[in-house]
């Protein structure tokens, strides 16, 4: 699966044979097709798995140094988010998923259904947040969104940043404005900066 996501992550879906990626591993084709009946397979297994990972450290940081103030195991969620979105393997390749998503509206759907899940944690975080009256009482769905599109700005500017510059701070930097910005638009009192 490693080695299938990197080669979707360099060529893309589409550009990407299970031959190339038997041969990268040192393996014969016909012991992927054994394992993975298709690329669509294939893909499927490797996204599954990133998934998967992707919304086990979701939870891990809603449940990290538990002070029981769900605003703040909300923004340490959407910290996680920010820390895995950035890092440039993960970007490759997830970036190639969505580029192909666009064009493909089966794998668009796809995508979509993958993200629900992986989004779960950050969802449920939300909703902890309005129950206890710290973000407003609107669709949480719409408030998951508006967060997601805050933090997919600091992801995209981490991973064009120079190498010079990608050393945590500017992480930092650029999520604290970002959520100061989200609290700004949904906390209850508009003052929770």
């Amino acid at each position: 699966l490693d080695g299938a996501r990197a080669a979707f992550g360099r060529k893309g879906i589409a550009n990407t044979s299970l031959e190339e990626i038997a041969t990268s591993l040192g393996i014969s084709k016909h012991t992927l097709y054994r394992r993975h009946a298709s690329k669509q397979a294939l893909l499927d297994a490797v996204i599954e798995r990133d998934m998967h990972a992707f919304r086990e450290a979701l939870l891990a940081a809603s449940a990290d140094g538990d002070t029981g103030d769900p605003l703040e195991a909300l923004r340490r969620v959407a910290h996680r988010y920010v820390e895995i979105g950035s890092r440039r393997e993960y970007a490759a390749f997830y970036l190639s998923v969505c580029a192909e998503a666009a064009l493909s509206a089966n794998l668009r759907h796809r995508l979509a259904l993958w993200s629900e899940r992986a989004l779960e944690p950050l969802s449920k975080a939300i909703g902890a947040a309005q129950e206890a009256g710290l973000l407003r009482a609107e669709s949480p769905a719409e408030i998951t969104g508006l967060l997601i599109d805050l933090l997919e700005g600091v992801n995209n500017r981490l991973r064009l940043a120079s190498v010079e510059e990608d050393d945590g701070e500017m992480l930092t930097v650029l999520f604290d404005r970002r959520w100061a910005a989200f609290l700004a638009v949904a906390a209850t009192d508009g003052t929770r900066v």
